[in-house]
C-alpha cells in the first residue's frame, strides 16, 4: 500500500495549485507498521509547512512591492538568504530588499519586508514552548524534549534556548510597567457596575530563606505562592484555574505589580472576592495590600495550628 499526501492551495481568485509532499508505503500490518511513525510525522508536518509558510511569503511580499502611500512600484535592491525557526521546522528563505518611494521621507534608503515583519527569525510559538520547557526543567533536558518530539533540521542548542528565555523575561519585564503602592482602581461606584465576576480568587503566599552560594550576604528570601480561581461562569463545566509565581525579595524591584498582573491574568476585577492565607509576615503582608477592595487577609491554618501548640 502507498498513500501520497498532497496539498492543495487555493487562490483568491480561485486558482489551484496541488504539491505531492510525502509518501508513505506500507506492507504486511504490524504493530511496528501501525498508522504513522513519529518520524513520518514529522516529515509530513515539515514538508506541508514548507508550502503554507511558500505561500504566505509571497502573497505578503507581493503586496508589499508597491507603496501603500501613492502606489508606485518599490524598485528590488537584491536579496539576503536567511533562515525562519518554526515549531515544525527551520525554514530558509530568500528575504529581498526593496527601495523606499520617494514620496515619504525614511531613514534609510532600503528595507527588507521580511525582517521587518519578523525581526526576531523564530516565531511565537516556538519561543512559548521553549519557556515553558526551560521553566519546568533543564535548558539540556528542553533541547532533547524538543528534538523527540518537533522536525527540527539541526541539531537544538541550549544556549539558543537560554537566550530566547532571556530575550523574552526583558521583554515581558519591560511590558510589566511600574511599581505601585496601590493596585486599585475606580471608586465604588464604578466596581458597582462592573459585571458580575468569576469564582472567588484564593491566593496562598509564603516565604523561605535559601544559602547563596559565594555571597557576602550568605542567605535570601523568595517569596512563592500559588493563585486558584475557583470558576468561570462563562464555562460549563468549569474547572478551576490555578498559576504559581515566586521571587527573590531583595531583587524584584516591583513584585506587587507582578502579583496584580498575575490575578489580572486569571480576570481579577474590583469587586471580585479574593482571599489571601500567608503566615502575617512582614514581607508578604506588605506584597498582598492595596491589591484590591475586597481582599481578606486570613492566617493560613498551618501556622494557626502552631500559634495554638505554643
Amino acid at each position: 500500500m502507498k498513500v501520497t499526501v498532497h496539498v492543495v492551495t487555493c487562490s483568491e481568485d480561485g486558482q489551484e495549485s496541488m504539491r505531492a509532499v510525502a509518501c508513505v508505503e506500507r506492507a504486511d500490518l504490524t504493530p511496528e507498521t501501525l498508522g504513522l511513525s513519529l518520524a513520518e510525522g514529522k516529515t509530513i508536518l515539515q514538508a506541508i509547512q514548507e508550502v503554507v509558510v511558500e505561500w504566505q511569503m509571497q502573497a505578503y511580499l507581493g503586496q508589499q512591492r508597491h507603496c501603500p502611500q501613492c502606489g508606485h512600484l518599490r524598485h528590488s535592491k537584491g536579496a539576503h538568504h536567511t533562515v525562519f525557526r518554526t515549531v515544525f521546522g527551520s525554514l530558509p528563505v530568500e528575504s529581498p530588499r526593496l527601495t523606499h518611494c520617494a514620496c515619504q521621507a525614511h531613514d534609510t534608503h532600503s528595507f527588507s519586508p521580511l525582517a521587518a515583519l519578523l525581526p526576531e527569525h523564530t516565531t511565537p510559538e516556538l519561543l512559548y514552548l521553549e519557556t515553558k520547557w526551560a521553566a519546568l526543567t533543564s535548558y539540556g533536558m528542553s533541547v532533547k524534549l524538543l528534538q523527540d518530539v518537533l522536525p527540527f533540521d539541526e541539531p537544538l542548542q541550549a544556549v539558543t534556548i537560554r537566550n530566547h528565555v532571556f530575550t523574552l523575561a526583558e521583554r515581558l519585564e519591560d511590558a510589566l510597567g511600574e511599581e505601585q503602592m496601590s493596585c486599585i482602581e475606580g471608586c465604588p461606584r464604578d466596581w458597582g457596575a462592573l459585571p458580575i465576576p468569576d469564582g472567588p480568587l484564593t491566593v496562598g503566599i509564603d516565604g523561605g530563606y535559601v544559602k547563596a552560594q559565594g555571597s557576602e550576604h550568605g542567605w535570601f528570601e523568595v517569596i512563592a505562592g500559588k493563585s486558584i480561581l475557583a470558576f468561570r461562569r462563562d464555562e460549563e463545566p468549569s474547572q478551576p484555574s490555578s498559576k504559581c509565581f515566586a521571587f527573590v525579595q531583595t531583587y524584584d524591584q516591583k513584585p506587587k505589580r507582578r502579583l496584580f498582573a498575575l490575578l489580572q491574568s486569571q480576570g481579577l476585577q474590583m469587586n471580585q472576592q479574593i482571599e489571601f492565607l500567608s503566615d502575617g509576615g512582614e514581607t508578604v503582608r506588605d506584597l498582598q495590600l492595596y491589591l484590591s477592595p475586597e481582599a481578606d487577609h486570613l492566617l493560613d491554618w498551618f501556622h494557626i495550628v502552631r500559634q495554638e501548640v505554643a
